[in-house]
């Protein structure tokens, strides 16, 4: 079943193209570019089927090659992290669609056809077993991202969009410069070949691009107004998928494959996410509106996940996993929730919003029930991934799990604020008692994410039994690191 993996990658790509060669009207071009998204979710459930997680490894693997005289090769696979982190993507992304769906945007076919490339291109990323194919994919994620925001975005869609196109395109350029340098100085580019780099340069030029990609404080400034302006459901794109591709770049390459320069960045890294965990923390709370909450504590939850990563212990490591499906979970069901919100009250301001559960007791059972599950109260997925981060950072110094404690009780107070601020203070001039509750269409892009997050809930294990054991990258980290201080 090698090729499933191919499949993932194709199916939208296929899609995609369907949507935009033939002169579908809008209810159409939709309804189809939502199948083939609901197809992927199929796709990746026999995936998760076929996977051996007691064998581990690279499964469900194809390689062709592609040029042999660079050794280069279109190689893909999944080993267990990349597993979760594939279905994260599909299943978000099938719940974009289908808000965008419902809300009827205009041009159809161009903005459906974006969204189903966009999920081939981080599919893409998160199979990729070639550095050279990687970088295809990664710079494949920037086209839809780029016309998507600046299209179908807000009134300040240029300017973010600028900024978003500046960030990422310096990060992707250190990126390729280090990728062309180290598969020639390895004489391949293939991702499971047991070579290794000491080089520190190229370590940071990997390093740049992803922190500028999760975004990592200090290289956020893309990150406000790009959450702001966006349409909501690629607003849930941008914080719940696309950050984990950096993240999954830390695991896949950098510490993976530059063991030495890990240990050396090791102390800076866990600094600069601690800064950020603690700064992001603090402009959420003090965030004027719906989506800059949000956006901000996006910064915060990356700080911390990469707490969990540069760990390099099995806690911490599989604690960040956890935390990636999480928080891609919930960040995701959060926009989509301030699009909603934003419809009816045509601003996601505080000071114009509140009350907004009297008369609308789905919007205020959904709204708090994913609250409740972001608070990582005991017994959620959010608090099984938070602990296990902190467990496993606590190994590298205390001081770190002490900052990650305090952000915790952090979040917990700005997510209420969001929470009392939305529905239970007295209504603003922007709510209107004919505002109505939330539409059956719109449960059906929310409701999955919340049942996925549920699910976790009762099993994370899920997820952290299932990530690393046995896999290439998880044996080379424990080779390296071996858990310890």
């Amino acid at each position: 079943m090698a090729w499933l993996t191919t499949a993932m990658i194709l199916l939208p790509l296929a899609g995609a193209l369907l949507v935009w060669v033939f002169p579908w009207d809008n209810f159409t071009a939709g309804a189809i570019a939502l199948l083939v998204a609901l197809a992927e979710v199929g796709v990746w459930i026999e995936c998760l089927v076929r996977f051996d997680f007691n064998q581990g490894g690279l499964q469900l693997d194809q390689q062709t090659s592609w040029f042999s005289d660079l050794h280069v090769s279109y190689h893909v696979g999944m080993y267990g992290f990349s597993l979760w982190l594939v279905g994260l993507t599909v299943v978000v992304q099938a719940a974009t669609i289908a808000y965008a769906f419902w809300a009827r945007r205009t041009g159809a076919r161009a903005y459906f056809g974006l969204m189903l490339l966009l999920t081939a291109a981080i599919v893409g990323v998160f199979t990729a077993q070639d550095l050279l194919l990687f970088y295809v994919f990664w710079e494949a994620m920037l086209l839809p991202l780029y016309v998507l925001i600046g299209v179908w975005g807000g009134p300040g869609r240029l300017g973010a969009t600028i900024k978003f196109v500046i960030y990422t395109m310096a990060g992707s350029l250190l990126m390729l410069a280090a990728v062309i340098v180290l598969g020639l100085s390895q004489g391949t580019f293939d991702l499971t070949a047991s070579w290794q780099s000491s080089s520190d340069w190229l370590f940071l030029g990997f390093v740049a691009a992803f922190a500028v990609k999760a975004p990592l404080f200090p290289l956020h400034g893309w990150l406000p107004d790009a959450y702001r302006e966006s349409p909501p459901e690629v607003s849930a794109v941008l914080s719940g998928v696309v950050s984990k591709a950096a993240i999954y770049g830390f695991i896949r390459i950098a510490i993976t494959k530059f063991p030495e320069p890990t240990k050396d960045f090791r102390t800076v890294i866990l600094v600069l996410a601690a800064i950020g965990l603690v700064y992001g923390s603090l402009l959420a709370f003090r965030a004027p509106d719906v989506r800059g909450v949000i956006a901000y504590s996006s910064l915060a939850q990356l700080g911390l996940i990469t707490f969990g990563v540069f760990a390099v212990n099995d806690l911490g490591l599989n604690g960040a996993v956890l935390q990636m499906v999480n928080h891609g979970l919930i960040s995701a069901a959060l926009f989509l929730l301030a699009g909603g919100i934003e419809r009816r009250a045509a601003t996601g301001e505080f000071a114009r919003l509140g009350g907004m559960a009297r008369g609308r007791p789905v919007l205020a059972t959904v709204l708090m029930t994913t609250g409740v599950i972001a608070l990582a109260v005991p017994g959620s997925a959010a608090f099984a991934g938070e602990f296990a981060i902190l467990a496993g950072v606590f190994t590298r110094g205390w001081g770190y799990a002490v900052v990650g404690a305090v952000a915790i009780v952090l979040a917990a107070m700005y997510m209420l604020r969001l929470i009392s601020a939305v529905l239970h203070r007295e209504p603003g001039p922007a709510v209107t008692p004919a505002a109505l509750d939330l539409r059956p269409a719109e449960l059906a892009a929310i409701v999955p994410l919340l049942a996925c997050l549920l699910a976790l809930s009762v099993w994370p294990a899920a997820i952290t039994e299932r990530s690393f054991t046995g896999n290439r990258a998880g044996a080379e980290i424990g080779a390296q690191f071996g858990g310890k201080p």
